[in-house]
């Protein structure tokens, strides 16, 4: 058993992966024992992640508020605490608070073979937010 206290600080989302302010406790990188990482991320009212992808797909546990998740082509949708929504993998989407409420959520993925967890691409507009 590997028993990690609690003592990391809390993040800010980096301006270059989201749009208003978030926070981010990590819970889990990868590591040579386990290609999981987890991370509970704390939206502002309007903040949201850029479009994204993760090689492996991820995971979403909503823990609190109200929220988004949209996948390219597709209106967003509603999530709420207890919800869980699996993204496949290489699927673009976004996810993020609605405009009135903070959202937080825990969110899971596993690294490819490389390494790689996640591969950031454009801002969500405001048009596409709204949608």
């Amino acid at each position: 058993m590997k028993f990690t206290r609690s003592g990391g600080e809390t993040s800010t989302g980096p301006a270059d992966w989201f749009t208003g302010t978030v926070f981010i406790d990590g819970i889990r990188n990868p590591d040579d024992q386990s290609a999981v990482g987890c991370g509970h991320v704390r939206f502002t009212p309007g903040a949201r992640t850029a479009w994204h992808s993760h090689p492996k797909g991820q995971t979403l546990y909503v823990t609190d508020g109200l929220g988004y998740v949209a996948t390219r082509g597709a209106a967003p949708q509603e999530i709420r605490p207890g919800d869980v929504v699996y993204i496949e993998p290489g699927e673009e989407h976004w996810h993020g608070a609605t405009p009135g409420r903070f959202m937080a959520h825990v969110a899971i993925q596993e690294a490819a073979a490389d390494g790689e967890v996640v591969t950031w691409l454009a801002h969500v507009s405001d048009e596409e937010y709204g949608a």
